[in-house]
Formats: C-alpha cells, structure tokens, sequence
C-alpha cells in the first residue's frame, strides 16, 4: 500500500493564494489558485503528502537528519566516530574511529559540543537543526 497523494494540485499551507503540482514523487510547479487552469469551485481537496500521519515536515534547506539522534549517538558513540558516520560526513567518521582516541577525548567533546549547539552539519552540508 503507498502512502503517496496522487498526483494533482495541492493548496499550499503557508499562502492559500498558491497551488503546487504534485507528480506522485515532488512537487514541480506551483500556480495561482484563481487561474485559468484551477479546478472548479467543488472539486475536493486531497492534501499532500506531508499531511498524512508518519511524514515529518522539515523546513527547507535543513538537514532530515535529527539532532537528537545525533546527540545521543556523539554522547554515547562519538569515540567511535559513529555520530559522523550517522551525519553521512563519513570522511571524518573514519578519521574519528582510528585516530579519535589519540585525542583522549578532546574531539568527540567537541563534536557532542557541535551538535547540542546546532552548528553540526550533515554529508551534504545542509545544517542539522531539527530535534525530532
């Protein structure tokens, strides 16, 4: 069973004046609710995706990644480079896991410090934010 929405218009949550296209997978363009091409005054809404149960919504330009998680993995793990390799920086995650001990804890205390500040960042560089 999918949980996708059919493909169609959706109303934006943030502007009630736009409506986004969803093609089954993304959303691709977007359109006034007062044009040409709406849909008629009684056609039924059917929201998108981030509405049904299980999706979490997670702003723009933010890592999906949690912080949590990621707190809790550098607190108990971050020795063993574990919370990097959880962030997808795996570069570092294998640096931490062989020459993290040379450090005598020094650079897993700063990565939990990273984190818990919120300045920690995931493999493709977007900030990790979100405490969920």
């Amino acid at each position: 069973m999918s949980t996708s929405a059919p493909a169609g218009w959706y109303p934006d949550p943030s502007n009630p004046d736009l409506e986004y296209w969803w093609d089954g997978s993304a959303y691709t363009q977007s359109r006034p609710t007062g044009s040409a091409d709406a849909p008629a005054a009684n056609t039924p809404v059917v929201y998108a995706p981030a509405a049904y149960a299980g999706y979490r919504v997670v702003p723009a330009g933010t890592s999906p990644k949690s912080r949590t998680v990621a707190t809790i993995l550098g607190f108990f793990l971050g020795g063993l480079g574990v919370d990097r390799f959880y962030l997808g920086n795996i570069g570092l995650g294998v640096g931490k896991l062989l020459v993290g001990w040379a450090t005598f804890g020094i650079w897993p205390l700063i990565d939990f410090i990273i984190i818990i500040a919120g300045q920690a960042h995931d493999g493709e560089g977007l900030p990790v934010v979100n405490w969920s």
